[in-house]
């Protein structure tokens, strides 16, 4: 198995810090800046942690289609609600209007009926009473001319 190949650090005449790459036999094969070796060793990823990386959006994929249809189902049970009470709203509605209009119907010709009633007994008393007094009277002047 071959051996890695280690960073030596190193500093320029200018005092700036570098990174020298050695082969097998120990000679200087890279010579890098300190800066521009560790920004490129940020940028890149190492095998385990792009493993762990692949892991991960598989388990937030998985995550958010569980979450997905989850939310699916309780938005498709709540719209199932929302219309079933809107339906059960609107039938009480039509329910009582139609109530109230057939007890405003039912007392509308309970009224007239009453009042024709009422109208047609005064009527009848009245002329019952102007009858009595007709006759009366005609009885008194029938008496009156009897005697006189």
């Amino acid at each position: 198995m071959a051996k890695k190949a280690r960073r030596t650090v190193l500093y320029s005449s200018k005092g700036k810090k570098l990174y020298a790459v050695r082969d097998r036999t120990g000679k200087f094969k890279d010579i890098q800046q300190y800066s521009r070796a560790h920004a490129m060793d940020m940028r890149r990823k190492s095998k385990d942690e792009m493993k762990a990386a692949a892991k991960k959006s598989t388990k937030k994929a998985a995550k958010k289609a569980t979450k997905k249809s989850a939310k699916k189902s309780t938005r498709k049970t709540a719209k199932k609600a929302a219309t079933k009470t809107a339906r059960k709203t609107a039938r009480k509605t039509t329910r009582k209007t139609a109530k109230k209009a057939a007890k405003k119907a039912a007392k509308k010709t309970t009224k007239k009926t009453t009042r024709k009633t009422a109208k047609k007994s005064a009527r009848k008393t009245t002329k019952k009473v102007a009858r009595k007094a007709a006759k009366k009277s005609s009885r008194k002047t029938a008496k009156r001319a009897k005697k006189g």
